[in-house]
């Protein structure tokens, strides 16, 4: 759960529209409010993003999306990484050893990465080694 914020939403409005309305300094705006300088600016530069004043900036929605893609990515490399070690675990149990086609495509995982391979390979014959080669 996030800490409370330390100052209301409803007072950010508010300083955030005179900041943007009058033509005072952004500082003088804050001192009369009783807020830090830095906070208020921080969050005039927030809306200016958010109403595509700033475009260089990320808007609340995209940060939003931003912190869920990473959420997600970050349980799915979790998910791959318990995966590849149970079927490692449960290879080496079964006795099974490891086939031609994951000796070569390890190498190809560490510089491209599990999509580009399987993409490559749906598309092409794949390589046929004997033994002894390397790769």
């Amino acid at each position: 759960m996030a800490p409370p914020r330390k100052y209301p939403q409803e007072l950010r409005e508010r300083a955030v529209r005179l900041a943007l309305e009058s033509e005072r300094p952004i500082a003088q705006i804050a001192a009369d409010l009783g807020i830090h300088r830095e906070a208020l600016r921080t969050w005039v530069r927030q809306a200016q993003a958010d109403t595509g004043k700033r475009p260089e900036q990320l808007s609340t929605a995209e940060r939003e999306e931003l912190k869920r893609l990473r959420k997600e990515n970050s349980e799915l490399k979790r998910a791959n990484e318990i995966l590849t070690s149970a079927s490692a675990f449960f290879a080496a149990e079964l006795g099974h050893p490891r086939t031609r086609s994951s000796r070569w495509s390890l190498p190809l995982r560490a510089n491209f990465g599990v999509e580009p391979v399987c993409r490559v390979l749906k598309e092409r014959r794949p390589i046929r080694l004997k033994e002894g080669d390397k790769f």
